[in-house]
């Protein structure tokens, strides 16, 4: 890719107008056009002003192109516009550029994803992929501790993006391995749905009168908690559901209480008129935009971050380096609070 084109990307990833940026760097919009169209060369101020109002590094605009992101399945909401839409992908983008940079100083940890491709025709074989999703996996029918890990284990590579209200998920490939990406404002439950939802897409060839977003959804509660432990949980047949059975079962299996609901309903455990007056109960407590209780907490992806430290450890790349793979500080959390406890025994020394 030509600084041209890393130009472009990064406007676009943070959202910037020609004018707006043109505005903060000091020149005409003009000349950020001729800039991204290869009609002209910024010189190194330039690209300094540019490199601190985009927030990347210099080095960011030298970088070469390792990877093209085409988005496939995408959740977003009707209200998410096509500038948004270039932003996501821009970013999605260089996260990706990352990754592969860092996973390629360790070929010996690049290994493939092998998921079983199943095509479905009915709901009833949908709850039989995602069983033999499973038996692939060697899960058994237990509760899934930690989701994204479990996917970074299989091969897949897990990105969260955040600043993008109307946007989910989406999935797709990169050089032949399957990625994940999720909306980072969401809680647990929520972010596991978005997850389970993409895998779906990713394993299921959906053929016949399937609609390819019920399918997924499907899949996921059958992934997550498979008919057979839903009935060990709540029984073959009930009559109601109770709210705190419902939240227990939620961070027992960190699927979202609404979500149980419709499992049982696709189970035939409760019936579509049960069903239906649970569903208002949530709409009328306004449960629906936020479930009653503690939330579920939210998973992280490490892999990614786990290799920059192992790569910084094993000196193939430099700290400032690091910092720029990774995206953020090095510095630890952990590693800061012991810093200001140090700090603050000294001062009471004094």
């Amino acid at each position: 890719m030509t600084i041209g084109g890393r130009i472009k990307q990064a406007r676009k990833a943070g959202n910037f107008s020609l004018r707006k940026l043109a505005d903060e760097i000091g020149v005409s919009a003009m000349a950020i056009s001729k800039y991204e169209r290869d009609q002209d060369v910024p010189s190194s101020g330039v690209l300094l002003r540019l490199s601190q109002a985009l927030q990347v590094k210099v080095d960011f605009f030298f970088r070469p192109s390792t990877v093209s992101v085409q988005l496939q399945a995408y959740r977003k909401h009707a209200v998410l516009g096509i500038k948004e839409q270039e932003a996501i992908q821009m970013r999605i983008q260089d996260w990706v550029e990352r990754y592969l940079e860092v996973e390629s100083l360790f070929p010996e940890e690049q290994h493939a994803a092998n998921l079983p491709l199943r095509k479905v025709t009915s709901l009833d074989e949908i709850e039989t992929a995602a069983l033999e999703l499973r038996d692939h996996w060697s899960l058994g029918y237990d509760a899934i501790e930690n989701l994204v890990q479990l996917l970074e284990d299989r091969g897949i590579k897990v990105g969260i993006i955040s600043g993008f209200e109307h946007f989910d998920a989406c999935t797709f490939n990169a050089d032949g391995d399957p990625v994940i990406v999720t909306k980072g404002e969401l809680s647990g439950d929520r972010q596991r749905f978005n997850l389970g939802h993409e895998l779906g897409h990713l394993i299921l060839d959906i053929q016949g009168d399937l609609k390819p977003e019920q399918a997924a959804n499907r899949f996921v509660g059958a992934f997550l908690v498979p008919a057979a432990t839903a009935r060990y949980e709540l029984g073959a047949n009930r009559t109601d559901l109770n709210i705190n059975e419902l939240h227990m079962l939620k961070h027992k299996y960190g699927l979202s209480m609404q979500a149980w609901i419709y499992r049982a309903k696709d189970l035939s455990i409760i019936s579509e008129n049960t069903a239906a007056r649970l569903f208002q109960q949530f709409r009328v407590n306004d449960w629906h935009r936020q479930e009653p209780g503690k939330p579920y907490p939210s998973e992280t992806p490490m892999r990614m971050e786990r290799l920059i430290y192992r790569a910084l450890a094993e000196d193939l790349i430099s700290r400032s380096r690091a910092q720029e793979l990774l995206g953020k500080p090095l510095q630890l959390g952990w590693e800061m609070e012991a810093l200001q406890q140090n700090d603050l025994a000294i001062r009471s020394g004094n």
